[in-house]
């Protein structure tokens, strides 16, 4: 193993569970001579002892190996608090309704920020019958590209998972779409709201400044 859990972390998480080495201990059955030696990095636990380590402090044994505890609010798994995970060695997409402790490949991942798209990750999307249509203006060489596109609503979550020297482009139900998410390999997590990219007569916008030049641009980039 390259990592293991330290003392430090183990002492932490005793005191937050207001715990007596002398309780943690009868728990493991062990000395609180053990645990004392753990905490102050005279020793290390048996490797055997990790997971009953971890059901002591109710958490995962990744989570006690990693030091980072999961605080997990979202409760009613709203997918719109969904978080995204990548791996940076194979690519791996990994979506989860809360934080997780996840690792790839030897890696903890941790969660990505989205950003709002930006002129360089300029988002379309036209709706089409029940479906929304949505395009990225971008590259999709082996070096740049789009890894995937999801579109969350309350409930759902709609994934395509993208490939270089393909097309930067998805469809998605729209049932309750919310918000678009997609995933530049070298730029992170970006987001918009399908609104303020959409071609769609019904959204107001063709009155607008902005969609006359939404559209202006579409027309330049594509046609």
């Amino acid at each position: 193993m390259n990592q293991y859990v330290t003392g430090a972390v183990i002492k932490e998480l005793r005191e937050k569970n207001k715990m007596t080495q002398s309780e943690l201990a009868e728990k493991l059955g062990v000395s609180d001579k053990s645990v004392s030696k753990w905490e102050t990095a005279k020793g290390f636990p048996d490797i055997t002892l990790l997971e009953p380590i971890a059901e002591s402090f109710s958490i995962s044994v990744t989570e006690l190996i990693s030091g980072n505890t999961i605080h997990n609010a979202n409760v009613s798994a709203n997918m719109l608090r969904s978080k995204f995970y990548v791996c940076p060695v194979c690519g791996n997409v990994i979506h989860s309704m809360g934080e997780a402790a996840i690792h790839c490949h030897g890696i903890q991942l941790i969660p990505l920020e989205a950003e709002p798209s930006d002129e360089q990750h300029m988002v379309f999307v036209e709706r089409v019958e029940d479906e929304y249509y949505v395009r990225i203006d971008h590259s999709m060489t082996k070096e740049h590209y789009i890894s995937f596109v999801a579109a969350a609503s309350s409930d759902d979550m709609q994934m395509v998972k993208l490939y270089p020297e393909g097309n930067a482009e998805a469809r998605f139900k729209i049932s309750g779409v919310r918000r678009i998410f997609f995933y530049c390999n070298r730029d992170g997590l970006f987001s918009i709201d399908p609104v303020k990219g959409i071609d769609d007569r019904e959204s107001g916008y063709e009155d607008s400044q902005e969609r006359r030049e939404l559209e202006k641009v579409a027309d330049m980039l594509f046609g």
